[in-house]
């Protein structure tokens, strides 16, 4: 391929990287919108959960199917099912169709979020090379989440809610396009071994089990989530045996035998689990306890937007003067800078304490993801790139998942907690308005100081726990380093 060629390639596959995180944010600005219009208050959280149960379920299958069609056609396969998902969505008449249709598009985004970072492996060879590319990778998802909620707003009062979604068709269609057109992907020999479709079913129903239940903690009776999670437990039980046997398995053992890749998927389950902690809960941070608007509360997420494009573009640097190692060390000490102001200040911290732990976030997070992408894919087998990468994706979106919800246990205890203690003076309800700009004007002004108590409580929690997850990260890399070490003075 030409380097024009690899360049319109990389444009289209960023493009598809800009339509995820344009979704992630572009729906939270039209969901009000969304629930006047089509009456599903109690299905609300339902939109967001199936399209991370889609990408989350479906990751791993992409990279499967691209060994076997190639990575340009399943790439093509997932952004069309993206489009159709969006197109449909725009549609829907009803929740029940939103939420299917969401689902949908959720499928095709595990895809297009997963197979470019299997073809920019074989688009870039050189892995400081992939790493600048990771750099505009990062840029350009900060880019549309920042936009997001900005374009979302004025479609939304525009013209409606529908046409955040259709925005993403013409996208998707020209990414889908532009890979068909200029991806000359190299010829491989046909694949005689079965497909392993019981390890693929085992997988797909055994994660929507798991993730089911994550999501539904708090809204359904204890025996169903007990019910779910063991049958999740069962089921992936079972897919562990079956993988054993099969020919090409799904997720092959072989990854978990290399000490390297293991430590590499550690380090992204805690480090994406603590990430999650602040940009959730920075908003609601400075919105609950400082009284800003919902806007105000969202810029929170800027700087640290900015930064990560910078730590992103400044791992290859690094990397002429650091080992791999030595670079995410440099990024989990910057993310710890975040919790540990999080974690330092008290309830009355300037707005400017959190802009600054949202540089840090970003820079370490940005920094950290560009390293330990690469060094997944350089330290997996050359037949493993694939399905590792994928499966690093994989992690990631369940590490958010589960520690989203422990972090919504630990929020919802403090506020019960807080509430039991005030005797009847404050309730839930008045807790719920805190961290809106407009319903907290019409509470008791005189309680204000003991509610935004009650929620710093729980958001401290949160940071503390964030704070334990990156210390959890840091042993975790030391050993890593010390390996790292070892490894060189018997080469040397």
């Amino acid at each position: 391929m030409s380097k024009k060629n690899i360049w319109l390639v990389t444009f289209a596959l960023l493009l598809s990287n800009a339509m995820s995180g344009l979704d992630n944010t572009i729906v939270n600005t039209a969901l009000p919108a969304i629930i006047a219009d089509l009456h599903g208050l109690e299905l609300m959280g339902w939109i967001v959960a199936i399209f991370l149960l889609g990408t989350a379920v479906s990751t791993p299958l992409w990279s499967k199917l691209g060994e076997r069609l190639g990575n340009r056609r399943a790439y093509q396969l997932a952004a069309l099912m993206f489009v159709l998902g969006s197109f449909l969505q725009g549609m829907a008449p009803s929740m029940v169709m939103l939420i299917i249709s969401r689902a949908i598009a959720g499928i095709g985004n595990g895809g297009m979020v997963s197979l470019p970072y299997i073809i920019y492996a074989q688009l870039y060879k050189n892995p400081r090379k992939r790493m600048q590319v990771l750099g505009l990778v990062s840029a350009s998802y900060s880019t549309a989440t920042i936009i997001g909620p900005l374009v979302g707003g004025a479609i939304v009062d525009a013209w409606s809610w529908h046409w955040v979604f259709y925005l993403n068709v013409p996208i998707g269609l020209i990414s889908a396009i532009l890979v068909q057109l200029f991806f000359k992907e190299e010829k491989k020999a046909p694949r005689n071994v079965p497909v392993d479709y019981q390890g693929a079913a085992l997988l797909t129903v055994g994660l929507i089990s798991l993730l089911s239940a994550i999501e539904m903690i708090g809204a359904t009776s204890a025996w169903v989530l007990l019910l779910l999670a063991g049958i999740a437990v069962v089921l992936l039980g079972a897919m562990v045996v079956v993988e054993r046997r099969a020919k090409d398995p799904i997720i092959p053992g072989r990854l978990f035998e290399d000490p390297e890749l293991v430590i590499d998927f550690v380090l992204f389950t805690l480090i994406w689990g603590a990430f999650m902690g602040f940009i959730v809960y920075a908003p609601m941070w400075v919105q609950a306890m400082l009284g800003v608007s919902a806007l105000i509360g969202g810029c929170t997420q800027i700087p640290g937007s900015f930064t990560n494009f910078l730590g992103s573009g400044s791992t290859a640097p690094l990397r002429r003067h650091l080992s791999p190692q030595q670079v995410v060390l440099v990024g989990i000490l910057t993310l710890m800078l975040t919790f540990l102001i999080m974690v330092l200040v008290d309830q009355h911290a300037p707005y400017w304490a959190i802009m600054l732990a949202g540089v840090f976030q970003g820079y370490g997070n940005g920094m950290c993801f560009s390293e330990l992408q690469v060094k997944v894919q350089t330290d997996a087998l050359p037949q493993d790139v694939p399905v590792a990468t994928s499966f690093s994706f994989l992690i990631r979106m369940l590490s958010q998942t589960m520690t989203a919800a422990v972090y919504g246990i630990l929020m919802n205890n403090a506020l019960r907690a807080g509430v039991a203690k005030a005797h009847g003076k404050i309730t839930m309800a008045m807790m719920n308005n805190l961290s809106n700009a407009q319903s907290n004007k019409s509470l008791p002004q005189a309680l204000l100081p003991k509610m935004r108590a009650i929620m710093f409580n729980g958001l401290h929690h949160i940071m503390w726990l964030g704070l334990i997850l990156m210390i959890a990260a840091l042993f975790v890399n030391m050993y890593a380093l010390h390996r790292e070490k070892q490894k060189q003075l018997a080469t040397s």
